[in-house]
C-alpha cells in the first residue's frame, strides 16, 4: 500500500465513521422545548461536533491500522474472497 492509497483509505474510514457518529446524542430544538423562529423542530440544539470529530479521528485511526495491517501483511488477499474462481489458480 502506497502513501496516497493509505491516505485515501484513512479518509474513507474517517468520513464513514463521521457519518455514523453524527446522529448519536443529538438533542433537537423540539426535544429541548426551545424552537428558534424560522427553524424546524428537528434542528439540533446541541450537536457536539468537536467531540464527535475527535472520537471519529480515533476510531478511524484504529480501523485504518487494522486494515493497513491486513493489506500490508497479505493476511487476506483478493484470491481469498474469489468465490467463483475467476482469478484462476495461484
Amino acid at each position: 500500500m502506497g502513501v496516497a492509497s493509505g491516505i485515501v483509505l484513512y479518509l474513507v474510514f474517517w468520513f464513514m465513521t463521521f457519518l455514523v457518529a453524527l446522529p448519536i446524542r443529538i438533542q433537537t430544538q423540539g426535544e429541548a422545548g426551545d424552537v428558534v423562529p424560522g427553524t424546524h423542530d428537528g434542528s439540533p440544539q446541541q450537536h457536539h461536533l468537536k467531540k464527535k470529530a475527535v472520537i471519529t479521528t480515533i476510531v478511524a485511526a484504529v480501523l485504518w491500522a487494522i486494515a493497513a495491517y491486513i493489506i500490508i501483511t497479505g493476511k487476506i488477499t483478493v484470491r481469498d474472497i474469489d468465490m467463483f474462481n475467476r482469478m484462476g489458480q495461484p
